[in-house]
């Protein structure tokens, strides 16, 4: 199944089914489940396949049903500006690339048991928000508890009370992605210290199964130690220390405190005085080696550690006005940048936590650039037992936790793994040192004509920087030059269409040694 799915959504084939529902806009009531005569759920379809589940996106469209027949008022009642997403074409694709009627019977959700106990507290799955504006209400904790979320990371209370600034988020695209990367200038919780905790006691009283992180930021430490005991009594079952807000600046606060391990050390025994929950050190990005405070907390009565916060950026200038957005008056300021982008840069440091000698084993909650659950098994495979979102919930609502779970599950069920334990930290053995790497062979490249549209972005991308090793053919095909070929795999990267993949691996020719 895995390797299907990798197909269906990378591969890009013909028709293209993760192309077209990238087309979509992810609509709220969305008007195409409404015009179904047939009461299926089209958008919920095309959602699962934007997410990367086509084999359960199947549960919703029924793969015996009569859609090839149907006049398909369900794309007559898109609202997509350009063109109506071509609902029947994209099922009929995801269709092909299974059995039939497999999906039919696919139960979104099936297959393994997501609980997962992280720090000694037993979580239903292992998805959270994290502190941030999409977890700052009593309201939207319970929306994001019903809709499946097993616990929130709720936004950063203290005795401050700031004022935000307006507008404070920015975003960046690529082409046809218009929410790559996220900056904001959002600060901790601009409610009242007493107003936030009678939410987090009325939270907890409502919803005594979901699991409440209170991340809390001091500016001494009396502060810290008061902060964590008041939360403790308005029923926190996990306290985060906020070590490192991007733009909360002075050397008492955010990122200032994450980059001091003697202050870590010093506010993380302050918090440890005013509670006996777990603690968690929410660590910076925004420095050469996350370990360094990372043990100074765990050395400090730190229980686990939670990255990476958002990095320091500028995302760009408008050139007319050299303003940086978000623009406030003309001006702006530094601040944190969250996001798919941010992925690898987070991963990254989870690596680098899990694989220290003094930190294997430690309880990991990492964020940054999870959207999918494609994106959930790598962290926990490198390590994490507990996972937060923020910025895909901003752009996409609490409602992608719904294929997080089934996606996870699925994969847990693929794998032949009992559960999410099972998987944690499995993949660290595959990563070394580079100088241990195989330098003896070399990876091909192989053409899938029956893919290939004739493009030539290929053969202009290893013209001009790779090592021109693919001759362009009078047919308007590649032709791959073997002895020049370095295996680099940038034309499988840049590809449109996925007819590029990985072909033989050989010794590398004497010539290149």
């Amino acid at each position: 199944m895995e390797s299907a799915i990798k197909d269906a959504v990378a591969g890009f084939g013909r028709p293209a089914p993760s192309l077209e529902a990238a087309r979509c806009l992810l609509c709220h009531d969305a008007p195409c489940t409404k015009a179904c005569p047939r009461g299926l759920d089209p958008a919920r379809f095309v959602r699962s396949v934007r997410f990367e589940r086509p084999l359960g996106a199947l549960a919703h469209m029924e793969p015996g049903c009569a859609c090839e027949e149907c006049e398909a008022p369900c794309e007559t009642a898109c609202v997509h500006p350009d063109f109506p997403v071509r609902i029947r074409q994209t099922r009929r694709a995801v269709a092909e690339a299974f059995c039939p009627g497999e999906g039919a019977d696919h139960a979104p959700g099936t297959g393994r048991n997501l609980s997962i106990d992280f720090c000694g507290v037993r979580c239903e799955n292992p998805f959270f928000l994290s502190s941030s504006v999409v977890a700052s209400g009593y309201d939207m904790c319970a929306a994001a508890f019903r809709a499946g979320w097993a616990g929130a990371a709720f936004k950063t209370i203290g005795f401050i009370k700031p004022s935000e600034v307006s507008p404070r988020f920015a975003a960046v695209g690529k082409e046809g992605t218009p929410f790559v990367g996220f900056r904001n200038l959002e600060q901790i919780s601009d409610k009242p210290l007493a107003e936030n905790l009678e939410i987090l006691a009325r939270l907890k009283r409502d919803f005594p199964a979901k699991v409440l992180i209170v991340s809390i930021m001091g500016q001494d430490e009396a502060e810290w130690t008061e902060l964590a005991r008041l939360s403790t009594e308005a029923g926190a079952d996990i306290i985060e220390c906020n070590f490192s807000c991007p733009h909360m600046s002075g050397e008492s606060l955010g990122s200032d405190v994450g980059q001091d391990p003697e202050l870590v050390a010093r506010y993380t025994r302050a918090v440890r005085a005013g509670t006996g929950l777990p603690v968690l050190a929410k660590m910076t990005p925004n420095l050469g080696h996350m370990e360094i405070p990372a043990l100074a907390a765990i050395r400090a009565g730190a229980d686990g550690i939670a990255a990476i916060n958002t990095i320091k950026s500028v995302t760009g200038l408008d050139v007319a006005t050299l303003a940086p957005p978000p623009e406030i008056g003309g001006r702006s300021a530094v601040s944190g940048y969250s996001g798919k982008a941010v992925k690898p840069i987070a991963l990254r440091f989870i690596h680098d936590l899990a694989k220290h000698p003094e930190l294997a084993g430690k309880p990991l909650s990492g964020m940054g650039g999870i959207e999918t659950w494609r994106d959930a098994v790598e962290f926990i495979a490198l390590g994490c037992a507990n996972l937060q979102v923020t910025t895909a919930v901003m752009q996409y609502g609490y409602r992608i936790v719904e294929d997080l779970l089934a996606g996870l599950g699925d994969y847990l069920a693929e794998r032949g793994l009992e559960s999410v334990r099972d998987l944690v930290g499995t993949a660290l053995p595959n990563l070394t040192g580079a100088e241990r790497l195989d330098r003896g062979t070399v990876s091909y490249p192989k053409f899938d004509k029956d893919l290939c549209v004739g493009c030539g972005r290929c053969h202009v991308s290893c013209a001009d920087a790779g090592h021109q090793a693919i001759a362009w053919n009078a047919d308007r095909s590649p032709r791959l030059v073997a002895r020049s070929c370095v295996g680099c795999h940038l034309c499988l990267l840049v590809c449109p269409v996925g007819a590029i993949g990985a072909g033989t691996r050989a010794r590398k020719p004497a010539h290149l040694t």
